[in-house]
């Protein structure tokens, strides 16, 4: 889960501090002998293609920003143990880079984080530091400990390196040139990078939250108010206050920002796992979720994550019916007119009423199964 942010008048501690597409590139260079790329997979009931980052190390998109952080700490000369504050993901991420990389690192998790996801951090030696009964109290306790004694804390999200290794994400899509990638947003982090990488080709970048856990989105609208979160499947995207950088590039780089309704996202996350057989968590769901209001021929959708509780799934498979997905609509191609018919009157049957029947122009044609396409293309 990511992160709250100190109250909006910190907002001048990040400074001049910016990403641009320069350091995604870079972080592309460090991350290929350590990650390979992730698949990309066309969901034909959806008419979407999926970045399954569900199937990353650690079973997350997180693991990208965290493993650049550390390496390019490595190359400032930076050797400091690293200390991070998160309920799962992040976790996991700092976790299996600090181990490949052979950094101690310390992970703060409040008491009632998911014992599979505790479970997951120390597998890879991290040590676990369990505080509070809830993820602002394990924040603030972690920051303490770096200043303490002079760790590296890691944001989950409002760090420049890490929004650089977020950003690789859309440097794999690129090539299967898509028109819009729709990604979700917590503290912003993936979507700021992934726009990062994408607008400069053309690309139109759609941000996806949940209703009523939508801090972004009323950011990039000038309310930066902390909110309190409701009870959401998407826990990995609950932010009171998104970051500070990350808020001023998708406020920059974003075309939009769909909400989903919560009842969509339980039942997208249900048929993404009983039609494509992928397994999902809830922010993993959330930007398939928003593709229904996406218009757009070549859409892509991220699936950020697939570290889902086993009872919560067993849960969501048993409680929720999806309705049975629109069937597709056959092509059915203009029968051609023989030559000797062409611009000749033709008789209609049953009437004695004749009529010129012109031939369609190429033009008309092409119009009409683009058309056809795209509604074949969209259909869910």
């Amino acid at each position: 889960m990511p992160e709250p942010r100190a109250a909006a008048g910190s907002e001048s501690d990040v400074g001049d501090v910016g990403v641009t597409v320069a350091d995604v590139l870079a972080a592309q260079s460090r991350l290929r002998r350590y990650l390979p790329v992730t698949p990309l997979h066309h969901a034909e009931r959806f008419g979407v293609m999926l970045k399954l980052e569900n199937l990353q190390r650690t079973g997350s998109y997180k693991v990208r920003g965290a493993l650049n952080a550390l390496l390019a700490g490595r190359e400032r000369g930076d050797a400091r143990p690293v200390i991070c504050a998160s309920a799962g993901n992040h976790a996991q991420g700092v976790a299996w880079a600090a181990y490949r990389l052979g950094v101690p690192a310390i992970t703060v998790m409040p008491h009632g984080a998911p014992d599979n996801k505790i479970a997951g951090v120390a597998h890879w030696g991290a040590t676990v530091r369990q505080h509070g009964d809830s993820y602002d109290e394990a924040f603030a306790f972690a920051r303490d400990l770096a200043q303490l004694h002079g760790y590296r804390f890691l944001s989950a999200f409002d760090d420049p390196d890490v929004i650089a290794g977020q950003g690789t994400v859309g440097i794999e899509i690129a090539p299967y040139a898509p028109d819009v990638v729709i990604v979700p947003i917590g503290g912003g982090g993936l979507a700021s990078g992934v726009a990062l990488a994408l607008k400069s080709q053309g690309v139109r970048v759609v941000g996806a939250q949940v209703e009523g856990v939508d801090s972004m989105a009323r950011a990039i609208k000038g309310d930066v108010r902390e909110i309190a979160p409701v009870p959401t499947l998407a826990d990995g995207v609950k932010v009171k206050v998104p970051g500070f950088i990350t808020r001023r590039l998708c406020a920059n780089l974003l075309d939009d920002v769909v909400i989903v309704r919560e009842a969509e996202l339980r039942e997208t996350l249900v048929r993404l796992a009983l039609e494509e057989n992928l397994i999902a968590e809830g922010a993993g769901a959330l930007a398939l979720a928003a593709g229904r209001r996406v218009a757009g021929r070549r859409k892509c959708a991220v699936v950020s994550g697939g570290n889902i509780d086993a009872t919560v799934l067993a849960r969501l498979l048993s409680e929720v019916r999806p309705r049975p997905p629109r069937k597709p609509r056959r092509r059915v191609p203009e029968p051609a007119a023989p030559p000797s018919a062409r611009n000749e009157t033709t008789v209609l049957p049953f009437s004695s009423v004749t009529k010129t029947q012109p031939r369609a122009t190429p033009k008309q044609t092409a119009s009409r199964r683009a058309a056809v396409e795209a509604i074949e293309e969209s259909a869910w």
